[in-house]
């Protein structure tokens, strides 16, 4: 029997019961073949989830066949499947749970006196007779049964009380109280899970549940304030898809309970480095993306562009970020450069592609930065290397000839370098190809080493205006780096390329020597 002796005072343990596969896809436009569902619960078998709601059996041949297949891979989750409190929906949905290492079965009957009236047509006295009846049923064939109160939240308390009451003494395990149409507030709910638990006999032999819509926009905080009255499960689906304006977001529920720990005291099994990967494998599957500024997952959860911000963070990331992007799954913070952004952000980010600046430097590439954002919203890091190989900065190698030559068993090349103090440097070396030989002849000519990772050419453009671009990657003590080279020509392109990186890694020399020096001066 799976059941819990443990009062829920005293449980720090919130479990995580995903709708993604059932509540989630009925979102219009988000139903999933089998084979889909099969991968999404995988992601969130891998994200820690503890239940999987899979799907409602009754209503489809593709959720049972979905539930089929999940049965036989997942072993850990527990997986739930939705039923009526009709005895053909809980036969359909006993046979569709066989298999399952961990089955449960997830009976729901409306109660709100709306619900009662017009869509069930039931008193209160048939309500309550069905409740036992079928939860009585479900019990004796599995030993994990939810019973949900659909439209808890606007049904009267003390039949609500009647209703939990049934439903425990007929064996549920799990007693959820949804907020079906997302109308309840944060006080409402915390007030109503903590008067239930506290007059329901048996209320502290099970687990109660929580399952909040998003119709005002409050399904997490209504979810948090339930936590708070003593629910111990939160019913939730990634990026909060779900029917109208959605459900709970499991993400935003998930990473306040970790970053609020302190006022919770409450945690998760939730993998949260996996956040996000789950999160865009499930915008891929269904093709519903979030918002940019959807917490958590949304592509500028960690992205900052005012100079204010930027300033801040450069200073301490605790000044702008309450939690680390690496926490749910980003690589890291964005310092978006932009109309909004200041000197030290760009400075910073210069630093970091190997420019170190004086202050009248700094200055002309500000200005030349202020005015391309005039003309677009976002500088990119190619717009910024454009900017310093126009000349705000030419401290680098610059490629003044070359001859390259394939004839017999090597090639050989001849490089002409312009240096940063003026110097004209000319070297020679042999290869097996002639992009060997160019890029041996281009590192005894500046003494610097590095190892080809990856190396790439292709045409940019058409007839007359057609140019060769090329892409290398290099690894440098452990590091790697990438540069990139256009001309009309594809091996002088390769060398610029492989100046590209040489000319970045000797400003990154340089600056960290300016550093150490101004440390000790």
């Amino acid at each position: 029997m799976n059941t819990t002796t443990t009062p829920h005072r005293q449980d720090d343990r919130i479990r995580i019961f995903d709708t993604t596969l059932r509540d989630g896809e009925q979102s219009p436009g988000c139903s999933m073949s089998p084979a889909q569902k099969l991968v999404m619960a995988r992601a969130l078998d891998e994200l820690g989830v503890d239940i999987i709601e899979t799907g409602f059996p009754a209503s489809s041949q593709s959720d049972r066949e979905a539930m089929a297949m999940i049965a036989r891979e997942l072993r850990r989750p527990t997986l739930a499947v939705l039923s009526r409190c009709l005895q053909a929906d809980i036969e359909t949905s006993l046979t569709a749970l066989q298999g399952a290492a961990n089955p449960r079965l997830h009976l729901f009957l409306s109660t709100s006196p709306l619900h009662r009236e017009h869509k069930l047509r039931m008193s209160r006295e048939q309500v309550l007779e069905s409740v036992h009846r079928h939860v009585s049923m479900a019990r004796q064939q599995l030993d994990d049964v939810e019973f949900s109160a659909e439209d808890a939240t606007r049904t009267e308390e003390d039949f609500l009380a009647d209703v939990v009451r049934v439903a425990i003494a007929a064996g549920a395990t799990t007693i959820n109280l949804p907020d079906t149409v997302g109308f309840t507030t944060p006080e409402e709910i915390r007030g109503m899970f903590a008067r239930l638990i506290a007059r329901v006999e048996g209320a502290d032999k099970v687990i109660f549940s929580t399952h909040c819509h998003n119709d005002l926009g409050l399904a997490v905080a209504n979810s948090l304030a339930a936590i708070e009255g003593g629910a111990r499960q939160v019913e939730c689906s990634i990026n909060g898809i779900g029917e109208r304006a959605g459900n709970c977001a499991l993400e935003e529920v998930a990473m306040t309970l970790r970053v609020r720990n302190a006022f919770y005291n409450m945690g998760t099994a939730i993998n949260t480095p996996r956040i996000v990967s789950t999160s865009q494998l499930l915008q891929r599957l269904v093709g519903m993306p979030v918002q940019r500024n959807k917490a958590i997952v949304g592509a500028n959860a960690f992205a900052h562009e005012s100079g204010i911000h930027q300033h801040g963070m450069l200073r301490h990331r605790g000044t702008y970020e309450i939690m680390r992007p690496q926490d749910v799954g980003w690589p890291d913070t964005q310092m978006v450069l932009g109309r909004h952004s200041g000197r030290a952000a760009v400075e910073a980010r210069l630093r970091a592609l190997g420019y170190w600046l004086d202050e009248e430097e700094l200055k002309l590439v500000f200005e030349r930065f202020k005015a391309l954002c005039e003309q677009q919203r976002v500088v990119e890091d190619d717009d910024l290397q454009s900017m310093m190989q126009d000349g705000v900065q030419a401290d680098g190698y610059r490629l003044s000839s070359m001859t390259i030559s394939d004839a017999g068993q090597r090639a050989s090349a001849t490089v002409e370098l312009s240096a940063p103090d003026g110097r004209r440097v000319s070297e020679s070396a042999l290869g097996d190809g002639p992009v060997d030989a160019l890029f041996s002849a281009l590192s005894a000519a500046t003494g610097v080493q590095m190892t080809l990772e990856s190396y790439q050419v292709h045409s940019v453009g058409m007839g007359t205006d057609a140019r060769g671009e090329a892409n290398l990657s290099v690894d440098v003590d452990g590091d790697e780096y990438e540069g990139s080279g256009t001309s009309p020509d594809i091996i002088e392109a390769s060398a610029l390329a492989w100046l590209d990186v040489a000319n970045r890694l000797l400003r990154q020399r340089r600056g960290s020597e300016l550093a150490r020096a101004t440390a000790t001066a």
